[in-house]
C-alpha cells in the first residue's frame, strides 16, 4: 500500500525559466531602443543605462553598436530558419501531410510576429545599416527560409508554379509582419484573438492560390 500524503510531502515545482544573460538583456533593450528612437538616436550609454551598466561596460560584451545591430537582424533570421526547419521535421516525423507542416509554418511565424515586433521594424528600417558581409548573411538566410515555405507550399496545392508561389510567401510574410503597424489603427484585440485572425488570413492567401478566379 501506498503510504498517505503528509504535509511534509515535498511540493511539485514547475520548471524554472532560465534567467537571461546580461548579453541577452543588452539586445533585448537595444532592440526596443534602436525600434523606439532610430539607430541612429540611442547612445551606447543609454543602452547601458537600461540594463544598468555603464556605457563603456558594454564592450565587454560587444564591440559597439554596430556588432549589436548585426547580432540582432543575424540571429532572428536564423532564429526563424531553423525554426521553420524544426518544425517540417517534427511533422513530417509524426507523418503529417503537407497542410499541417504549414500549418506549424504559420503559426511560428505569427509567435515571430507578435512577439519580436521591434525585430521587424529594426529589419525594415535599419538593415541598410548593416556591413556588406552581415547584410548578404541576413539575405541568404531569408531566402532559405522562404524556400523552406515555397516547397511546403507547391507540396500542398500541386501545379501551383513556383514563381507564383514564392510570390505568395512574400505576400504572406508581409501580412503577418504588419504587427508594428496594428496599433496605429485602433489597436490590438489581444494576443490570442489577434493570433486566431492572422492565421485565418494567412491560410486563406495561400488557399486562394488554388482558389476561383475572380474578376
Amino acid at each position: 500500500m501506498n503510504p498517505a500524503p503528509t504535509d511534509a510531502s515535498p511540493a511539485r515545482t514547475a520548471p524554472s525559466v532560465p534567467a537571461p544573460t546580461r548579453r541577452e538583456q543588452i539586445l533585448r533593450e537595444a532592440a526596443r531602443l534602436f525600434a523606439e528612437r532610430g539607430f541612429h538616436g540611442v547612445g551606447v550609454d543609454e543602452i547601458g543605462a537600461a540594463v544598468g551598466i555603464s556605457g563603456p561596460g558594454l564592450y565587454r560584451h560587444f564591440a559597439g553598436k554596430d556588432a549589436m545591430l548585426a547580432e540582432l537582424l543575424v540571429g532572428i533570421s536564423g532564429r526563424l530558419l531553423a525554426s521553420g526547419r524544426e518544425r517540417r521535421a517534427a511533422a513530417e516525423a509524426a507523418d503529417a501531410g503537407p497542410a499541417a507542416v504549414l500549418g506549424s509554418l504559420i503559426d511560428g511565424h505569427i509567435d515571430f510576429a507578435l512577439d519580436d515586433r521591434a525585430l521587424i521594424i529594426l529589419h525594415d528600417r535599419e538593415l541598410g545599416q548593416l556591413r556588406e558581409a552581415d547584410r548578404k548573411q541576413v539575405r541568404s538566410l531569408q531566402r532559405q527560409y522562404v524556400e523552406l515555405w515555397v516547397d511546403v507550399v507547391r507540396a500542398l496545392h500541386c501545379g501551383v508554379a513556383e514563381d507564383d508561389a514564392r510570390a505568395a510567401v512574400h505576400a504572406v510574410f508581409g501580412l503577418l509582419n504588419s504587427t508594428p503597424h496594428l496599433g496605429r489603427v485602433g489597436g490590438l484585440p489581444g494576443r490570442d484573438a489577434t493570433a486566431a485572425l492572422l492565421r485565418r488570413l494567412a491560410h486563406g492567401a495561400l488557399a486562394a492560390l488554388t482558389g476561383p478566379a475572380r474578376h
